[in-house]
């Protein structure tokens, strides 16, 4: 893989990361494109994974910093009810990690096809939520575990997390702007975990990928993260997520097609 064609991985990820498109569905459409494949191309994913997590640290840097002074101030405030439900949410795609991690890879080596079937269930995810109606609900602990099992579905190639969780959120009665921040949020250790086991495993050093291209896609990755991910909150909040619903539609239906 070149840097170049890194890069543009890179940005790919980072705005689809946090628009409801689709992440893991279009990197292995330019992937394809590319023809990029195999164990690199899925380390190369955790890299540029890891590198949108960072860019939802800067985002939330105050959120997270107040969250981490509360927690310490009280173990039963507001702030450490938060981090439980974070925890929560997290149970199902640990679970989903732990005991089918070879399985999910194996998906995305089953062609376009699968991505294009699972953008059309994130059109349809986001149609309903465009409909629900806007109520100012927190998210609760029954919330945060239906959220997170939302999030674990979206380990499916073309079934965006991000698309998942939101509109699960939406479709459960939760706040716009609180459900953007949990959804968010609640990726954060999942992904920057995995990224550590596989530092520590050894397994960026027996990438194919040039160190040149990592870096690359992580920068790519990571600036346009910032701008993607700013850029969803306001449109979470304006309700505005017809077009994405459309998009998906649109790209799905042609990756069937074209079979």
């Amino acid at each position: 893989m070149d840097w170049w064609e890194a890069l543009v991985l890179g940005v790919v990820q980072g705005l689809t990361e946090f628009l409801p498109v689709s992440s893991s569905g279009h990197l292995q459409i330019f992937g394809a494109l590319f023809g990029a494949g195999g164990d690199d191309h899925l380390m190369f994913a955790v890299v540029v994974h890891a590198a949108t997590a960072c860019s939802t640290i800067v985002v939330f840097a105050p959120e997270i910093a107040a969250l981490f002074r509360g927690c310490l101030r009280s173990r039963r405030g507001e702030e450490m009810q938060y981090a439980w439900k974070l925890v929560l949410s997290m149970i199902p795609v640990g679970i989903v990690g732990l005991c089918f991690k070879e399985q999910v890879e194996e998906l995305f080596s089953t062609g376009l096809a699968l991505v294009g079937g699972m953008l059309l269930v994130t059109a349809l995810l986001l149609a309903f939520a465009c409909r629900a109606r806007s109520r100012s609900r927190r998210v609760g602990y029954r919330d945060a575990f239906l959220v997170g099992v939302a999030q674990a579905f979206a380990v499916l190639p073309g079934l965006s997390r991000s698309g998942a969780t939101i509109a699960t959120g939406l479709l459960l009665g939760i706040r716009r702007e609180s459900v953007a921040r949990f959804s968010f949020l609640m990726v954060l250790a999942p992904v920057l975990g995995e990224a550590l086991l596989d530092l520590l495993k050894g397994g960026f050093a027996s990438s194919g990928i040039p160190v040149a291209s990592l870096v690359a896609g992580f920068i790519g990755a990571f600036v346009s993260g910032l701008l993607a991910c700013r850029w969803m909150i306001s449109l979470v909040k304006r309700g505005r997520l017809l077009w994405f619903a459309v998009y998906c539609a649109l790209v799905g239906g042609l990756l069937i097609a074209l079979g």
